[in-house]
C-alpha cells in the first residue's frame, strides 16, 4: 500500500501540472471550486487528493489560473493534508465559518470574471457540489462574484477523462492484472464442470480481488450461455456450469485510481472436444474484426455520435453480422466522462454524452457484438459480445493489453 501511495501522489502532482491547466483553459475558467464535506465527497475532489489522507468536515478545494506564465495556483482551504500538492494557507481546526470568511477573501483577492462550480447538467460526476454547500458559497461570495458563478462541466470533463503518458503505460499494468483474473476464473482453479454455479464463479472472483488488495469496478457478472436443447434438458433456472455451455463475463477492477472493465468467454468442453464449437470460433472472429473498425474510427474532435455511425457503417459495408456498439469511457469512472459511443438500446444517436468530443490519451472500455446462427444449435442465434479496454493516443486507438482472439477451454 505504501507503494502505491506514492505512484498515486506522483501521478497527481503530474495530472495537477500537465492536465488541470490544459481543463481550466479549454473551459474558460478563471478559477474553479470544489467544495464537499466528509462521507460526501465531490467524485472529481476525490481524484484530486493523496490516497493516503483524511478528509474531515469541510472541503475546499480552490484553484486559480494565473496564465501560462504564473500557471494554475492550488489553494486547500481545509486541513485535509494535501502534502505538497497545494497550498495550504488555513490553519485548521477551527470553525468551518473562518472557512467560508477565507475563501471570499481569496475569491476578491484574485477578481476573476468565470468561476466554475460543480453543477453539471449532463455528466454526473461534474454534479458534485449539494445544494447545501451552493447556498453556503453564495452567501460567502460577495454578490457580484456570485454572479459570475458558472457550471465547471467542461473542464470537469476534461481533467477526469484525459491521461497522461505516464498514465498511460501504469494503465497497462492494471488491465494485465484485470486479464489474469479473468484467466484465473476460466480454469480448472475455478471451475469444475458439473459442480461450479455460477455463484460460485461471482464469489470467486470477487474473493480473489479482496486477496489481493483490489477493489471491484463494480458487481462481478457471469452468465451460462446455452442452447434451446441444454436449457429445456437442464431447466431455465440451472446455474451449474455444464460440459458443452459457454461462459460470459462482465466484470472490472479498480486498482491505482484506474478502472478495467472486460467480457470475456470461456467454453467448457464435452468429453472428446479439443475446441468450441466451429460457428462460435468463427462469430469471435467476426467480433474481432468489429474491435478492428472501431479502433480505425477514432479521430480527435469527433463526437460519440459521430463514432457510432462511423463505426456501424463501416461494419455494415464489411458485411459483419448484426453488429452492435454500446462503448463507454473509462480511466479514474466506469462510464464517463469521454464520448459515449451507442447504447445497447440506442445505435443511432445518444443526446448529451454522445455529444461529447474525442482528444487524445482519453482511454475507453471497446464494448460490442456480432450476432449470427450456430449450426451447433440447429441455427438458433448466437450473440458473441466482447468488450476490452483501449486508448486512444496521438499514434491512434490501440487495445491496452491485447485481446480475446479463442475461447478460454475448461
Amino acid at each position: 500500500m505504501r507503494e502505491r501511495s506514492q505512484i498515486i501522489d506522483r501521478v497527481l502532482a503530474e495530472r495537477l501540472d500537465e492536465v488541470l491547466p490544459v481543463a481550466m483553459r479549454e473551459a474558460g475558467l478563471d478559477v474553479w471550486l470544489i467544495i464537499c464535506q466528509e462521507d460526501d465527497l465531490d467524485p472529481v475532489y476525490e481524484t484530486m487528493i493523496p490516497m493516503d489522507t483524511w478528509c474531515p468536515i469541510l472541503q475546499m478545494l480552490v484553484f486559480y489560473d494565473g496564465g501560462p506564465e504564473l500557471g494554475v495556483e492550488r489553494i486547500n482551504l481545509s486541513f485535509t493534508d494535501t502534502k505538497d500538492l497545494y497550498d495550504q494557507p488555513w490553519p485548521g481546526r477551527r470553525h468551518h465559518r473562518e472557512q467560508w470568511m477565507l475563501l471570499g477573501g481569496v475569491v476578491e483577492e484574485r477578481d476573476p470574471m468565470r468561476i466554475g462550480i460543480n453543477v453539471g447538467s449532463i455528466q454526473w460526476a461534474a454534479g458534485g457540489l449539494t445544494h447545501n454547500l451552493f447556498e453556503q458559497l453564495v452567501e460567502a461570495l460577495p454578490r457580484r462574484y456570485v454572479d459570475r458563478l458558472v457550471s465547471a462541466e467542461a473542464c470537469a470533463t476534461r481533467w477526469l477523462a484525459t491521461l497522461t503518458d505516464s498514465e498511460v503505460g501504469l494503465y497497462e499494468h492494471v488491465v494485465k492484472v484485470a486479464h489474469s483474473l479473468i484467466a484465473e476464473c476460466y480454469s480448472g482453479k475455478a471451475i469444475v464442470p458439473g459442480v461450479t454455479t455460477i455463484p460460485d464463479l461471482v464469489w470467486y472472483y470477487w474473493q480473489r480481488c479482496a486477496d489481493l488488495g483490489l477493489s471491484v469496478a463494480f458487481n462481478p457478472f457471469f452468465t451460462i450461455v446455452r442452447g434451446g436443447a441444454a436449457r429445456e434438458l437442464h431447466g431455465e433456472g440451472d446455474d451449474v456450469i455444464r460440459p458443452g455451455d459457454f461462459v460470459r463475463c462482465d466484470v472490472g477492477i479498480r486498482y491505482l485510481g484506474l478502472i478495467t472493465d472486460h467480457q470475456e468467454w470461456a467454453y467448457i468442453l464435452k468429453p472428446g472436444e479439443t475446441d468450441a464449437p466451429d460457428g462460435a470460433r468463427r462469430l469471435m472472429a467476426e467480433g474481432n474484426r468489429l474491435q478492428d473498425c472501431f479502433m480505425g474510427e477514432f479521430r480527435r474532435g469527433l463526437t460519440g455520435n459521430q463514432m457510432l455511425g462511423n463505426i456501424l457503417a463501416e461494419a455494415r459495408a464489411l458485411g459483419l453480422p448484426n453488429p452492435r456498439v454500446y462503448s463507454h469511457s473509462l480511466g479514474r469512472l466506469l462510464h464517463e466522462p469521454g464520448p459515449l459511443i451507442g447504447l445497447p438500446w440506442e445505435q443511432e444517436w445518444n443526446e448529451g454524452r454522445g455529444d461529447v468530443a474525442l482528444e487524445h490519451n482519453y482511454a475507453f472500455t471497446m464494448e460490442l457484438s456480432v450476432e449470427g446462427p450456430l449450426p451447433e444449435w440447429g441455427g438458433e442465434g448466437f450473440r458473441c459480445a466482447l468488450e476490452q479496454d483501449v486508448v486512444f493516443t496521438v499514434d491512434g486507438c490501440r487495445l491496452i493489453d491485447g485481446r480475446q482472439t479463442g475461447f478460454y477451454l475448461v
